[in-house]
């Protein structure tokens, strides 16, 4: 798992990264939580991510926003944290130049900026947002989000409103192109305290799957354009 430093907008970014099997592997990015409630590259929810795309099989980076850790410059509201993610993504692809398909991952104030990401960026064709804070966010630039997605949340999740999250994935359902699974994992708070063993099997189990109709997929149809949205 090697450290690797980022040429960030405001200077470095730390970062770890995880090279893919082979050439053509799949590849993801995963994003820290709020960097001025305690959020790192290290929190256990993050890191599950990490081991649970690692895996099966993707490279993956994932990285301190700025301000955190070794990572220079200070928090940014969101904006600038977005132009991080984005760097981020740019490396991540020039280490993967054939990589098959592109995923981005993020918890709480990470799944929101990870989103805003993927609407950003055309090559990212799919997402897993762990406990989404959308009682905290606007989270309607998602319209519309052909994309392939999990939404995740415990049900004794004490930070992030459960009928604001399950809104937010019935509305991503229900748009053309968008395949979005909502999964409630018992148990689990809003840290996951207990329950990473679950987060991680319910995240590999949606992740092979996806994988497999993405390949099927392109098995059929191997002209098929990826979704083309603007990047700004």
């Amino acid at each position: 798992m090697p450290e690797v430093i980022l040429n960030g907008p405001e200077g470095r970014l730390e970062a770890r990264y995880h090279p893919g099997p082979g050439k053509g592997a799949p590849v993801a990015l995963l994003l820290h939580p709020h960097p001025l409630y305690g959020g790192t590259m290290n929190n256990k929810v993050v890191y599950t991510l990490y081991q649970a795309f690692v895996e099966s099989g993707f490279a993956c980076l994932r990285f301190n926003f700025r301000g955190v850790g070794r990572s220079q410059g200070s928090y940014s509201d969101g904006i600038g944290e977005l132009t991080d993610a984005a760097t981020a993504l740019d490396w991540l692809q020039q280490q993967n130049p054939n990589a098959g398909i592109c995923w981005i991952g993020g918890f709480s104030f990470g799944s929101w900026i990870a989103l805003q990401l993927l609407m950003r960026r055309p090559e990212l064709e799919a997402f897993v947002a762990v406990s989404p804070p959308a009682n905290l966010y606007d989270f309607s630039f998602l319209s519309p989000c052909p994309a392939a997605g999990l939404i995740t949340m415990g049900d004794k999740d004490d930070v992030v409103s459960e009928e604001a999250v399950s809104k937010l994935a019935t509305r991503l359902g229900s748009q053309a192109g968008a395949r979005v699974q909502y999964t409630i994992i018992p148990g689990a708070d809003h840290y996951y305290r207990n329950q990473l063993d679950d987060l991680a099997e319910t995240v590999k189990t949606y992740v092979v799957g996806q994988q497999e109709e993405f390949a099927a997929k392109r098995r059929t149809r191997p002209d098929k354009k990826r979704r083309q949205l603007p990047r700004d």
